[in-house]
Parts: structure tokens; C-alpha cells; sequence
């Protein structure tokens, strides 16, 4: 039958026989598919049923199905007429991993962080009020999106309004990570007391019986109504907010999901469908460890060397053995981080937020104030939510936050949502704070220890990627603040590399020198306060510079650089390499930098065409 399947109008005629049919085939698709290509996997297999239920129920597109995060959506692609693309998953040019407004009709709005779906679809279904229309918007989303405070202001904001708006909670017990938080042991009680669904019913039951005579009696009964179901009846924080609550619902009951999305449609204002789901449902391996099958990975491969994420952890673990003060911070990410190592190590000086990176970040500004030294990971495209907090809690009052921006640069499949293009950019600009790159994994380690002993907040950035392969036994060594590093000297042009691009640019002087040009390669180190010194005396030499980075052109290194020169009054030729003027699109690691002239023979090609370079003979001797 899914083969049948190419748009949601076909699933309106099936019975319900084949609806459970094609949940079935559905499950065996994605485990063969997504093994194949990799992709969020465990809360996919978890929403087969309520994905099948939504679109039996609405007619998508005319109503608008508004996923959060879009980690469970990859059913719903499959439903609305993208099967056949599946091949191409998270590839490069092929089928996003997330919902995309300009990949497909069906996908009412483009989504990759958290807790974004019940504001876009209220703006939705006031802009349908507006306009006299009456279609459908339903905002699909998880519990551990529930946790950010964003999905709590739109709430807010919805129950306010009073506008007909239905939101699905789907709560499967985790995010990347498990949920935590006040939030999720309420959801907790719900889901797990079964005196819950039974009062729930047996109150209402009773409620409705109790007749209404007289003025002051039935304000009685009605006082005695409300404070029974406080007591008794589920979901009293959402009907806090004004909307009217269904569930909890077995959401691998699929009859059932479309009877009560059948009953919630029906009704005005905002209501909200409580859906208990299980992550990995149908897998045996997903289901007994869904943080593991949260993602599958593109491809197996052996790791020669560590991770940059891994490296952090046991550096911080290190040091936090010698310094009492060291605290670690996460936002529902300490997997990805490598904190889950730290919070073995050192249960009590680990806290994940949850999805709450404004929190985080105001959180570690407090630690700070008495005298801890709160580390956040945080990846460099979910460091941008908490962009405020950066600014008035943590740099205006000078607090010593060390901000490990993890991700930062290209990261491949998921795309345009979590590529940390701009991270550089948007910190540099922030008085008070330190900025720093590694060019491998070793240097990571010093920059933490250095990181550590500032009076001041600091940001280091480094990739998603394993390490180049450094040695990781030397002595923890303080780096000069503000200088940066010669590697290779050379008389025609000087190549300053951040970060990860420190490699590319030594292999990329390589092979101008095969051609008899002779280039100097800088790491940087740091992005802020930069080596003006050592900038100052290579323009004084006269010759051209070229800057590499793994981060937006726009606003980052090369430009802070133009900034130097310029205040100095000298008018060298700066060629500024890196991220364009857009958003950079998913694909492996290595597709994209390729795609974006990141790699060594494609910077040689770049300054050979921008600097009138004279093709020459290798001197005797040289490389």
C-alpha cells in the first residue's frame, strides 16, 4: 500500500484495517531507508501512527501541519509525495532532513530548533482570522520542546487570544537527551498514573449529572465543578493557559488518534491532544536505548583519532579534578557535547537545562557571580537563541563564562538550520569578551586551560569533526592572549588561517611553492583581540593576505582584519575566503567544503586568480 501512497488524500480510502497495515510498512521502509543514508531515526518510528492520524484527519495543505524541530517529519514526507527521494536523505542536493517550505507545499513552515511550532502556527491561524478563512492549523510538538520557553510564551500568547488553534503534544519521555525539568515530571505523572484517565472520566461522568437550580446553587455546583477537576483531572497546567485538553492518548492507537483528532477539531479555541508515543516504536535496539537512536550515522566508520567534542570533555574532566570551581552546562545536548562524561565523572557539578539556552546562559552568569567557573557547550547555531543573554548577563557585567561553541563551521547533513556559519560574526562585535580558534585538537586543550584562568567571559569555537591526529600528552600550557602563531614563513603573500582551515592553508603553501611561491601561514588563535601587531608588520612587508575561515565573510575575521588595516591607514590587498553570502545548504562535510572552494587546490586556484602571481621554477631545495 505505500507504494500507492503519494499524496495525504489517498490515505482518506483506506479502511482501517489497511491504515494499520500501512503503519507497518511504513516502519519497515524507514529502518531500510535511513540505515542506509543515516537521519534521525528513534522519534520518526515513534510518530508513524499520529503522522498516519493527522493526515487522515486534515486535508494538508489547505490546513497547516506545523512540525517542531522537524525530527519526527520524515512520515510526513513520505506521505506527501517525496518516497521516491528517500535515497537522497540529508546528501547533498538531495531530500532535506527537515521540513522545508520551498521542498514542498506540504510543509507549511521550515523548521530545525526547538519550540518554534506553536508561534508559527498561531501566526498562522491569526492570519486565517484575518482573512476571513477556515482552514486547520495544528503545531505538532515534543515534550522536550516543550521545555524552552518560547513554546510557554506562545502559549501564553494562544490562550490569550482564545483563536481555534490545536497543538498535539507528542510526548515520547525524550529529546536528544531525556527530558528535565518541572515540566517533564508533570508530563511524567500524567502519562504514568493510571488514576488519572479513570478519575478523569468518572468526575465528568458525575459532573454532568449534578443538576442546576437556582442562581446561587448552580454557582455552588459550578465552584464545586472546578475544584474537583483541579484536584482529579489531567492537564490542569494546560487549561491553565486557556486551552482545552484531550489525552493522555495512546499514540500507537491509531483508531483511537483519529477519533479524539476528530472530536478536537470540532471544537473552538485552542485546544491541546496529550499523545504518549514510544521513541524507536517497532525497533527492538531503538526502543530499549533511544539515545543512541536518536540519529543514525551517515556511514560506519572506524575514528582514527578523538573528536574535537571528545577532547573538550576529557580536558574539562581533567580539570576539573585539580579546580573545584568548574561547572558544566548543557541545553539538552550532553551527548553531542561529550558531557556525558563529565556528568559520570562529576554528577554534581553537571547541569542540563533542557531546551533553554537563554536560561543556560543566564544560569552560568550566576554561577559566575559566586566565584564557580561555569563551562556552557552549547553548538554554535543554538548559541544564537541566547545572543541577549551573552550581551546583558554575561559580557556587560564581565563575568568569567567560558562559552565551548561546539559545531562551529560546516556540519554537514542537517543543513541550513544548524550549519555554525555565524557565530564568529556575532560574537566578536561583544565588548568585554575573548575569542578563540584551534587549529587542531591538541591546541583545543591548551585554549580550554587558557580559557580558564581569564578574569572575563571567552568563547572557543571548533568543528564537528574528529581531531587531525595531534599529539595529546603534553603539559596544559596558557597561551599568549592575542597572538598568533607563524608556522611557514614566505616573502610573496601571508595566509591566515582560523581554525580548521589552518590545515588547508599549510597544504595549499605547499603546493604554491611547487610552483615557486613562497607563502607564510599564520594560525590566528585568536579571533578577538586579534595579533594586530603581527598583521600591521605583514602589510608592512608589502604583500598581499589572504584569510581563511570556516564562518560567514561577512562580519568575520577577514573583515576584522580589513578593520585593523584600516585604522592603521594602510591599503593592503586582503582576498577574504570563506562562507558566502547565504545559507549553506546540507551535505557531507567534505561535499561542502569542496562546494565551497574550501579545500587546498581550490584555495590555490582562488589566489592565483585574484593576485597576479608569476608561475615560477621551485628554487633549488625548497619544497
Amino acid at each position: 500500500m505505500l507504494e500507492s501512497m503519494n499524496q495525504p488524500d489517498d490515505l482518506k480510502r483506506l479502511t482501517e484495517d489497511q491504515l494499520l497495515e500501512l503503519a507497518i510498512e511504513v516502519r519497515a521502509f524507514l529502518v531500510d531507508s535511513v540505515s542506509k543514508t543515516g537521519g534521525h531515526f528513534g522519534a520518526n518510528l515513534g510518530a508513524v501512527e499520529l503522522t498516519i492520524a493527522l493526515h487522515s484527519v486534515f486535508d494538508s495543505p489547505r490546513d497547516k501541519i506545523v512540525w517542531d524541530v522537524g525530527h519526527q517529519a520524515y512520515v510526513h514526507k513520505m506521505l506527501t509525495g517525496r518516497r521516491e527521494q528517500f535515497s537522497t536523505l540529508r546528501q547533498f542536493k538531495g531530500l532535506s532532513g527537515f521540513p522545508k517550505r520551498n521542498e514542498s507545499p506540504h510543509d507549511a513552515f521550515g523548521v530545525g530548533h526547538a519550540s518554534t511550532s506553536i508561534s508559527a502556527g498561531l501566526g498562522m491561524a491569526v492570519a486565517r482570522d484575518l482573512a476571513h478563512d477556515d482552514y486547520h492549523v495544528v503545531s505538532v510538538i515534543g515534550d522536550g520542546a516543550l521545555t524552552g520557553g518560547m513554546a510557554m510564551e506562545a502559549m501564553n500568547h494562544a490562550g490569550h487570544m482564545g483563536t481555534r488553534l490545536l497543538v498535539v503534544l507528542n510526548d515520547n519521555e525524550m529529546s536528544i537527551a531525556e527530558n528535565v525539568g518541572a515540566v517533564s515530571r508533570y508530563l511524567t505523572r500524567m502519562r504514568t498514573d493510571p488514576t488519572y484517565s479513570r478519575a478523569k472520566i468518572e468526575i465528568e461522568q458525575m459532573l454532568r449529572r449534578l443538576p442546576a437550580i437556582g442562581t446561587k446553587v448552580t454557582k455552588t455546583l459550578e465552584w464545586v465543578k472546578d475544584a474537583m477537576r483541579h484536584l482529579v483531572v489531567p492537564g490542569l497546567l494546560f487549561e491553565s493557559f486557556g486551552f482545552k485538553y484531550f489525552g493522555p492518548v495512546d499514540g500507537h492507537d491509531l483508531p483511537e488518534l483519529i477519533r479524539v483528532l476528530n472530536d478536537a477539531k470540532q471544537l473552538d479555541g485552542p485546544v491541546l491532544v496529550h499523545v504518549v508515543t514510544m521513541k524507536g516504536k517497532g525497533y527492538a535496539s531503538a526502543e530499549h536505548a533511544p539515545d543512541k537512536f536518536h540519529a543514525w550515522p551517515t556511514a560506519k566508520k572506524e575514528k582514527a583519532n578523538p573528536s574535537y567534542s571528545d577532547v573538550f570533555a576529557d580536558t574539562l574532566i581533567r580539570l576539573a579534578e585539580q579546580d573545584p570551581r568548574i561547572v558544566a552546562v548543557t541545553a539538552a545536548m550532553g551527548p553531542g557535547s561529550g558531557l556525558t562524561k563529565f556528568q559520570a565523572r562529576f554528577p554534581e557539578r553537571f547541569f542540563d537545562v533542557g531546551i533553554a539556552e537563554q536560561h543556560a546562559a543566564t544560569f552560568c552568569a550566576g554561577l559566575s557571580t559566586a566565584g564557580y567557573r561555569p563551562v556552557f557547550a552549547v553548538y554554535s547555531t543554538f548559541l544564537q537563541r541566547a545572543y541577549d543573554q551573552v550581551i546583558h548577563d554575561i559580557c556587560i557585567q564581565n563575568l568569567p563564562v567560558l562559552l565551548a561553541v561546539d559545531r562551529a563551521g560546516v556540519v554537514g547533513p542537517d543543513g541550513e538550520t544548524h550549519q555554525g556559519a555565524f557565530d564568529v560574526a556575532y560574537l566578536r562585535a561583544i565588548p568585554n569578551i575573548t575569542m578563540m580558534a584551534p587549529k587542531d585538537e591538541d591546541e583545543l586543550r591548551h585554549m580550554i586551560f587558557t580559557a580558564l584562568t581569564l578574569p572575563g567571559p571567552c568563547a572557543i569555537r571548533y568543528p564537528r569533526a574528529d581531531g587531525v591526529g595531534a599529539k595529546l600528552d603534553s603539559p596544559l600550557l596558557e597561551i599568549p592572549i592575542g597572538k598568533a602563531q607563524v608556522l611557514k614563513s614566505g616573502s610573496d603573500l601571508a595566509i591566515l588561517a582560523l581554525g580548521p582551515m589552518v590545515a588547508i592553508a599549510e597544504r595549499a603553501a605547499d603546493i604554491l611553492a611547487a610552483s615557486g611561491v613562497s607563502a607564510s601561514v599564520i594560525n590566528l588563535r585568536f579571533i578577538k583581540p586579534l595579533d594586530t601587531e603581527l598583521i600591521l608588520e605583514l602589510a608592512g612587508a608589502d604583500i598581499p593576505l589572504i584569510v581563511v575561515e570556516e564562518g560567514t565573510t561577512m562580519g568575520g575575521v577577514g573583515s576584522a582584519i580589513l578593520e585593523t588595516l584600516s585604522d592603521a591607514a594602510m591599503s593592503t590587498r586582503v582576498v577574504r575566503i570563506g562562507l558566502p553570502d547565504q545559507f549553506v545548504e546540507h551535505g557531507s562535510r567534505g561535499d561542502l567544503l569542496k562546494s565551497l572552494g574550501l579545500v587546498p587546490e581550490q584555495l590555490v586556484e582562488r589566489i592565483k586568480h585574484e593576485l597576479p602571481l608569476a608561475e615560477r621554477k621551485p628554487a633549488s631545495g625548497s619544497v
